[in-house]
């Protein structure tokens, strides 16, 4: 039977999340790294299928799912969260009538700007997103310790903090932020992770003074976190890491953009060691991703 491409359906994500995976781990294993993602539900993808479908993708032989593509928009920027391919089936097409269903979501969207991150070893990859006009525009670093280490180098000023809520006030905070540092707002994305997202979030306070926001999961993972200075990325990603080695999990881990020399000092002070490399490709410059550590390269 032909592959054929149709929206996904909820039923579709767990599965879908598996075939993303093993080819996560087909890939890095590849290229010397290792295994290193591992199945998880697949929460923010629901979210996204329910808050807009067309983003959705999933390539099926025989009713099996082979490949998968998944994208949001927020405001004028597209994202492209996922696109994967089974290994077994790679080199038949599929990947490209995925991404031509993902092009026609962000056209649909309207959006000015298409991001994404992918590895940057990937270069096949690479490759495909410069063709649609994608240009490499930043490294971003997965860097990670253990928590008995880091609790031992943990040292300066940190800030206070609070738990973030869902109320108007937060919400219109969190929007100003990701305005002011990234250019769109993310309002449905905070709403999902305070709401149970998988991360507790927190208010950073220099004094009285808001300085940003920063999330934590029972992993040990920091991010998203932004700041409104430069000079708030030292304390808040002090605090954070603080926060992440209290969560008890015995790794804390970060994605830390190579733009942000401040968040790269701190945490090699602190420690912490590059696992691999990935790549912020776009269509246009954005961002101030000196202020800015992204959740992960499918959340941003």
């Amino acid at each position: 039977m032909s592959v054929a491409c149709r929206p996904a359906r909820a039923r579709d994500l767990e599965f879908a999340d598996s075939l993303v995976v093993s080819s996560i781990n087909d890939l890095t294993e590849r290229h010397g790294f290792g295994p290193m993602a591992a199945r998880s539900p697949p929460a923010f993808q629901l979210f996204s299928l329910k808050d807009d479908a067309d983003g959705l993708w999933v390539a099926e032989e025989d009713e099996r799912i082979l490949g998968f593509a998944w994208s949001w928009v927020c405001g004028d920027m597209w994202f492209l969260a996922q696109l994967f391919v089974s290994p077994d089936h790679q080199g038949r097409g599929i990947g490209n009538e995925l991404i031509t269903r993902t092009f026609e979501h962000a056209a649909k969207s309207g959006a000015s700007n298409r991001v994404l991150i992918t590895f940057s070893f990937n270069t096949v990859s690479q490759g495909l997103y410069i063709r649609h006009g994608l240009l490499p525009r930043c490294p971003i670093y997965s860097v990670s310790a253990s928590r008995e280490q880091l609790i031992g180098n943990l040292q300066g000023s940190r800030y206070e903090v609070t738990p973030l809520k869902a109320d108007a006030l937060t919400l219109r905070r969190l929007a100003q932020a990701d305005e002011r540092v990234l250019g769109v707002s993310r309002e449905k994305h905070h709403r999902y992770l305070i709401n149970g997202g998988g991360a507790r979030g927190f208010n950073l306070y220099d004094g009285t003074d808001w300085a940003g926001y920063a999330y934590v999961d029972a992993g040990g993972h920091i991010g998203p976190l932004a700041v409104m200075e430069p000079e708030a990325v030292a304390p808040a990603l002090r605090t954070a890491l603080q926060l992440a080695a209290e969560s008890g999990s015995a790794q804390v881990s970060a994605f830390l953009p190579g733009a942000g020399k401040t968040a790269l000092d701190i945490a090699m002070e602190h420690g912490m060691r590059i696992k691999f490399p990935m790549l912020l490709m776009s269509s246009r410059e954005f961002g101030n991703w000196a202020q800015y550590l992204p959740r992960n390269p499918g959340f941003m």
